[in-house]
């Protein structure tokens, strides 16, 4: 059932008066995008009478079919905190849609929803996801543009002085907690000038949603701050590099964790286990989708903490995924390989149709590797079986185009316009020369 209806939110922009909303959306890239309206407009787009060009958005439609419509999720109504009281601003996060009704085939958002039907066909009523986003704070220059300079020398768990985020992390979370986010925690992170906050794990789209608020708040309250919040997951050579781990579970009803069995070993149930299988599996395709970028497998090395193997564990950190100790409610699957420059709609999609495979399948994973992977060598991992991820963009896509379940569970037209931005993506870096290749070979040769 809706928390809100049509008439409370025409009634809350009344009262707390709101002059202009946001009808907000993401494109295929990941990419917030919106089309804000005067307030006298908010009972039209109510209506799901909204219209836009969708030729102009990356991976959606040519110019000749280019008109589509906004369907606002009443339920993501929020207005934000930091707008003025003369004329506040509120957002709705909307589902794409055709001129003839159905649901756009390119929407992320209806991506994930159509893999969670398919998990609903199978029984289970809620895919919940705890996320784990981590992000770099730069000052900027007398322009606002970005440096590189990081704005303190903390590392993990690190306070003030030597924090110096803290106050604008801090305010993050109050913003956050005012849009109505349940914060778990928030602290510094490894690398100097990186964080991490993290918030209460929800139903798949509301995690998502939560995702794209999340960091819209976060750069928009950096700037306040006179910083410049970055999701990149390498900015800088040398450190670790920002993950944005994702902790799963599958629900049966709303008090049954289906990943669960107290009589189980390690009180793992048998849908668990084979969800673990999938992951572990297809983990090569959809690594396309959660770690979307050149730079992205920067970070996918040995040294910084990241999986660049394919493996589970209890207790290891090494592997690709990990299972956390808490048991109950709380049984979850986390696969750290995800990096918040994906698209989480279409990560998520991914990971859970990789997953939803495993148990129609009844796939069994490989036995835990309890042991520290980057400290084995090559052969030492042959022998237990232990497969390495894409070293690059390309090696994913590759894998992607050729794993029939993950490429199903996209559709044909995510799959056509992801695979076509990627590929120039990685075009362009490959034809592009680079400093380090000045450095290296300008004298020498």
């Amino acid at each position: 059932m809706s928390k809100y209806s049509k008439d409370d939110i025409l009634s809350m922009a009344k009262e707390e008066n709101v002059r202009f909303i946001r009808l907000q959306f993401t494109d295929l890239l990941g990419v917030i995008k919106n089309v804000e309206i005067p307030v006298d407009q908010l009972p039209k787009a109510l209506d799901n009478m909204m219209m836009f060009d969708g030729s102009s958005i990356e991976g959606f439609v040519r110019i000749e079919e280019s008109d589509m419509y906004l369907y606002p999720d009443l339920d993501t109504w929020v207005i934000f905190p930091w707008t003025p009281e003369k004329g506040k601003v509120a957002r709705l996060i909307c589902d794409v849609y055709n001129p003839d009704g159905t649901p756009f085939a390119g929407d992320p958002r209806g991506a994930l929803k159509k893999v969670l039907a398919e998990a609903k066909e199978l029984g289970f009523t809620s895919f919940n996801i705890g996320p784990e986003p981590e992000f770099f704070l730069f000052k900027v220059d007398e322009q606002g543009e970005p440096t590189l300079e990081l704005n303190d020398k903390g590392g993990y768990f690190d306070l003030a002085p030597t924090d110096l985020g803290e106050n604008c992390r801090r305010d993050i979370v109050l913003e956050l907690e005012d849009m109505g986010f349940e914060i778990e925690a928030s602290h510094h992170e490894v690398a100097p000038g990186q964080h991490e906050i993290d918030f209460k794990y929800a139903d798949a789209v509301t995690t998502c949603d939560n995702i794209q608020t999340f960091k819209l708040v976060v750069k928009t309250i950096a700037r306040q701050h006179g910083l410049h919040a970055t999701f990149m997951p390498k900015p800088l050579f040398g450190v670790n590099g920002s993950g944005m781990h994702a902790n799963m579970s599958l629900f049966t009803s709303e008090k049954e964790n289906a990943f669960f069995d107290p009589d189980a070993p390690g009180q793992l149930s048998e849908t668990a286990m084979q969800f673990l299988g999938g992951i572990l599996k297809h983990a090569p395709a959809f690594t396309a989708i959660t770690n979307p970028t050149v730079n992205s497998y920067k970070r996918l090395v040995p040294g910084y903490e990241a999986p660049c193997y394919v493996a589970w564990s209890m207790r290891n950190r090494s592997p690709l995924v990990r299972i956390p100790s808490s048991r109950g409610l709380s049984t979850r699957i986390e696969v750290r390989s995800p990096d918040p420059s994906a698209n989480p709609y279409l990560a998520m999609a991914a990971m859970l149709s990789a997953g939803l495979d495993g148990i129609r399948n009844k796939i069994a994973p490989p036995p835990a590797t309890d042991r520290n992977i980057y400290v084995m060598d090559e052969a030492e991992r042959e022998a237990e079986g232990i497969k390495a991820l894409p070293a690059t963009l390309k090696d994913s896509l590759e894998e992607l185009k050729k794993n029939e379940i993950i490429t199903n569970s996209l559709g044909e037209h995510v799959l056509e316009h992801f695979i076509e931005a990627k590929e120039i993506e990685w075009d362009m870096f490959r034809t592009q020369v680079h400093p380090w290749e000045r450095e290296q070979y300008m004298s020498v040769y």
